[in-house]
């Protein structure tokens, strides 16, 4: 890898035990604090490739070829928050749990650098005094925990498996503006998988279109979206639905 390159993916390839090929020869690298995004429709293999570079591929899919650079610590904010925090542990006891085992603090400090990252995520202040459990929180504040669990692990990367999908837009937004206002402060890079290209738009610099297992097309995100090249990239670019324009609307706003 050259100096600048964390991450290098080259011909990834992922198929479950019946020899059914879910990913096939994805390559791309991956450059210091930069956002990659991995876009297009469900099962057109991105949340695989994410999982593949963590090394948690779902059982029955193993990696057959290729290979995956990169010496630099990995975290990865899940789909589903819920679903990736303990019902039964309340979060900021597993939060702490995370910071004292990947930190190497004590019990005490790693409780202390709980607070001050769910404080910078905006969770209520009354989980100082009050720890509470998943099902007790919103999906939104659910994500954000999920979020300060990956940064406790002091990520050069972090892998971002479509972390605004189950939320309404309002908080979709919120939790965008935070990854983005974090990876400012602390510079750690990104891959970012999503179906939305209005979010792979803000968030990413780059961009691999990915239909039935292949990247068909990457490049510079603004590039690539302004001059789409393979079929498959016009059409997920003509199906963004715009905004309609209200009858009256001129007499309304003017």
């Amino acid at each position: 890898m050259s100096y600048n390159i964390i991450l290098e993916v080259e011909d990834l390839s992922l198929e479950t035990k019946q020899h059914h090929r879910l990913v096939n020869r994805v390559s791309f690298a991956l450059g210091k604090g930069e956002t990659i995004g991995l876009v297009g429709e469900s099962g057109s293999g991105k949340s695989l490739t994410l999982r593949a570079i963590l090394g948690l591929l779902p059982r029955g899919v193993e990696k057959v070829d290729g290979t995956i650079k990169s010496d630099e610590r990995t975290a990865m904010v899940f789909q589903d928050p819920r679903g990736a925090l303990d019902p039964l542990c309340p979060v900021v006891k597993q939060l702490s749990e995370v910071v004292r085992f990947r930190q190497q603090v004590s019990k005490k400090a790693a409780r202390e650098i709980a607070l001050e990252l769910l404080e910078r995520l905006g969770l209520p202040d009354s989980l100082k005094t009050a720890d509470r459990y998943p099902s007790q929180l919103s999906g939104g504040q659910c994500q954000r925990v999920v979020i300060a669990i990956a940064l406790a692990c002091k990520p050069s990367i972090l892998l971002c498996d479509e972390p605004t999908t189950a939320l309404d837009v309002t908080v979709q937004k919120q939790i965008i503006e935070t990854i983005s206002a974090l990876q400012k402060e602390l510079g750690f890079a990104m891959v970012f998988v999503t179906h939305n290209l209005a979010v792979a738009a803000a968030m990413c610099s780059k961009l691999c279109v990915m239909k039935n297992g292949e990247i068909v097309e990457q490049g510079d995100t603004l590039d690539l979206l302004q001059n789409p090249q393979d079929p498959y990239t016009q059409m997920l670019i003509n199906s963004v639905l715009p905004v309609p324009e209200l009858e009256g609307s001129e007499r309304i706003w003017n």
